[in-house]
């Protein structure tokens, strides 16, 4: 015995045989609904959502095609049979194009044949419903399982980014404050949230190569000398190696031996492409003298012209052990100086536009 509270829709003009229909599906253990026409069998289906529908072809009002099409429209999950005394091959094609899942000629000599097609076409329908569950609940759990790959992966980011910061920083709050900042400088500049929640995770990497400068150099308290200084620069590529492709060092310095590296230059997750781009470019200069490649201009990839004004303004404002913290006015001087030579002037315009946001940034995650 069918489930009692499946429900089967009989559309038909033909009185005797939705009795006829309606006693035989009711022995079967269904609830019946009946309709004499396409027109009211449609207003049927839409109030009560049956779980099957018979139908005629050759109705009043509204044909049986008609009624197929839009049924499918309106549900195209629901299983529907078409019970019709044409016997015409054409009609029964038509039929199945529109929507019917079966097709039973009328009159109908044995119910047992009906009821097989009702049987054949519910099964169908609960199979089609367990698959799409098992589907959706399938995505579901590789939506989860990647969301929780992707928040280790930006949590080892993080980790990395105050790994270096360690090193001339204890505390390690100038990376979150440089992503922070940089983060809202894309926005300010139209970048979309997705790349600006990427730039606040990879920022903070910008500095990784230090932990590849020697701590003579790195934290001396007085001038560098030329060799010194030649050894300082070498972080930007140490950084970008470090986050280079596995393979070797060999493929991860040859990665980051191009001047024009940008986001997507090679395949990869794109969380260290961009944090690759911003270690190996947050240096480099608009007016062509920065390092490693001595890029100007536009040639210098946005995100990281982004970074090189947001960390030299936390750096002047933070205390190392080779200088003080600048006040706030006379750091700003020095960026308005250097803005159109060290500086993108777009950038620097949109820095100021946001200097209260940044401001707040600075002292939600000030150095204890």
């Amino acid at each position: 015995m069918a489930d009692s509270r499946l429900r089967i829709l009989t559309i038909d003009d033909e009185d005797l045989l939705r009795e006829s229909l309606a006693v035989y599906l009711e022995n079967k253990g269904f609830d019946v609904l009946e309709a004499p026409n396409g027109r009211l069998g449609l207003e049927c289906f839409i109030a009560e959502r049956p779980d099957l529908v018979l139908v005629d072809l050759r109705m009043p009002e509204m044909d049986g095609l008609e009624v197929l099409a839009r049924l499918r429209a309106l549900s195209p999950d629901t299983p529907s049979i078409v019970v019709s005394g044409t016997g015409i091959l054409q009609d029964a094609l038509e039929a199945i194009k529109r929507g019917a899942w079966d097709y039973v000629t009328k009159p109908i000599a044995d119910m047992e044949v009906l009821g097989l097609a009702v049987d054949k076409a519910l099964e169908r329908a609960r199979l089609l419903r367990e698959n799409r569950a098992y589907q959706n609940n399938l995505e579901a759990l590789v939506h989860e399982r990647t969301a929780e790959v992707e928040k280790t992966r930006r949590q080892i980011i993080q980790r990395l980014g105050r790994a270096a910061e360690f090193k001339d920083n204890e505390t390690g709050r100038h990376v979150v404050r440089v992503g922070e900042i940089c983060a809202l400088i894309g926005r300010a500049m139209g970048f979309d949230p997705e790349f600006c929640d990427m730039l606040r995770e990879c920022a903070p990497l910008h500095d990784l190569g230090k932990i590849g400068i020697p701590d003579a150099i790195l934290l001396k308290p007085g001038p560098l000398t030329p060799q010194e200084w030649a050894s300082m620069q070498r972080h930007c590529v140490y950084g970008c190696e470090i986050l280079g492709p596995l393979g070797s060092r060999r493929d991860a310095h040859a990665w980051c031996s191009a001047p024009n590296v940008r986001i997507g230059a090679a395949g990869g997750n794109p969380l260290l492409l961009l944090a690759r781009t911003l270690a190996l470019l947050h240096h480099e200069r608009w007016d062509g003298h920065g390092y490693p490649f001595g890029l100007a201009g536009e040639a210098i990839p946005l995100e990281a012209r982004i970074v090189s004004v947001a960390d030299a303004y936390d750096a002047l404002r933070s205390a190392r052990s080779y200088k003080k913290a600048l006040a706030e006015e006379e750091s700003l001087a020095i960026l308005r100086q250097d803005a159109g030579s060290r500086f993108d002037p777009q950038v620097m315009e949109v820095f100021f536009a946001n200097i209260d946001a940044i401001k707040d940034i600075l002292e939600k995650w000030k150095d204890e």
